[in-house]
């Protein structure tokens, strides 16, 4: 029992000197980077798809998140549309 709570143990402080916590500053200027137009969408297939980088799982999640926006607004446009032209009688 003594050995499991070890081997336990063992693995979260391996996991705390491995993982890369991002400071307070880091997320600052991430923010500020997801504020400027274009540069977002290129830093965020850069994060979620380059190298290993702390923001991973965020900038993938973000990159969902921004795809099924486009496919409702898409599909919305194009119900308002539809109904548009199809009031449309001459």
């Amino acid at each position: 029992m003594e050995s499991l709570e070890k081997a336990q143990e063992h693995r979260y402080d391996t996991h705390e000197k491995n993982a890369k916590d991002m400071t307070v500053g880091e997320w600052l200027i991430t923010m500020l980077i997801m504020v400027i137009p274009i540069v977002n969408i290129v830093m965020l297939f850069i994060w979620g798809f380059g190298n290993p980088d702390p923001r991973r799982n965020y900038a993938r999640a973000s990159l969902i998140w921004m795809a099924i926006c486009i496919v409702l607004m898409i599909i919305f446009y194009g119900a308002v549309f539809a109904f548009i032209f199809s009031m449309n009688t001459y």
